[in-house]
């Protein structure tokens, strides 16, 4: 229905839709001025990671170099939890990195330039994206204090999808990736504006390549439902089992289950495990591009049994 919509209106028709369900989506359920799963900071060797729920399942994450304060802030959707936010840390904000164009995801930059009392500059791969004041492409970096965000490309969610790799001189340094809606825990994105080729090489040539103890911030609070389906292709598999649990106990808790890994998604995760006999056999084909493309076309209409 979504790539429907989008391919009838202009682009900004689009987005006035997406705003408009999004809201109301989140009012209904999580409720007014209310978080889907509570504020958390993860602590790195050099910088700090504020991961801020937003809209119904929405994450945004406030990324802090520890020497210098600067930081960038992720996919700002709701401007007022990240200035919030912000001024708590005792940091000077000075860029956003937005994954893509999509409303949950772009819509908040506008507002968080205009509203903050610096000058801010805004990170993308798509000319769609809102506010846009800096398109980057594959390979580009920028520097957030002594941090370095390496832009990776990776279309198929969308065509000008980026996400965010940070890494650090210091060898202490416990590198990030910020994924958007290429890389869920256990899933990927939809094919909105791509194919399995594309996704195939987003998430086993480019995510797939970074260091196994990469940690993955991604765009949404999706693991349970894409971890069912995981164990739906894979019965057998005792790391998405494991991996199932955990997840459970955490969102009793009503805390976040990211960040995840990069090495922990090659064991849990059948998109990018569509190398693997187990994945093949599940869909009956051995090609691996064939495999993503016939997994997510599975996944499109899978509900999980009750």
């Amino acid at each position: 229905m979504f790539r429907l919509v989008s391919s009838l209106l202009p682009e900004r028709a689009v987005q006035s839709l997406s705003a408009a369900y999004f809201r109301a989506n989140a009012w209904y359920n999580v409720g007014s001025d209310k978080f889907h799963s509570t504020q958390t900071t993860i602590q790195h060797s050099t910088m700090k990671i504020q991961v801020l729920p937003a809209l119904s399942d929405n994450y945004m994450y406030l990324l802090m170099d520890e020497k210098s304060k600067e930081a960038a802030i992720v996919d700002p959707v709701e401007p007022k939890t990240v200035l919030e936010a912000v001024k708590a840390a005792g940091v000077s904000l000075t860029t956003v990195l937005t994954t893509h164009h999509h409303w949950d995801h772009a819509g908040g930059n506008k507002e968080l330039v205009s509203t903050y009392d610096k000058p801010l500059k805004v990170v993308g791969g798509d000319e769609r994206v809102e506010g846009l004041t800096q398109l980057v492409g594959h390979g580009d970096t920028l520097n957030i204090g002594s941090l370095k965000v390496e832009c990776l490309f990776t279309p198929c969610h969308t065509k000008g999808h980026i996400c965010y790799n940070v890494t650090s001189d210091d060898p202490e340094h416990n590198p990030a990736v910020f994924t958007g809606d290429t890389l869920f825990i256990g899933g990927c994105g939809k094919f909105f504006e791509g194919d399995g080729t594309q996704m195939y090489r987003a998430l086993v040539e480019v995510l797939g390549a970074l260091p196994d103890h990469t940690f993955v911030y991604c765009g949404h609070e999706y693991a349970i439902q894409n971890l069912k389906f995981g164990l739906h292709v894979e019965p057998n598999n005792t790391a998405i089992q494991e991996k199932i649990a955990w997840v459970k106990k955490r969102r009793e808790e009503n805390l976040p289950s990211v960040p995840s890994s990069i090495g922990e998604e090659k064991q849990i995760n059948p998109f990018m495990r569509v190398g693997e006999a187990s994945v093949q056999e599940h869909v009956k084909t051995s090609d691996p591009v064939e495999t993503m493309t016939a997994v997510r076309a599975e996944k499109d209409n899978w509900r999980p049994p009750k």
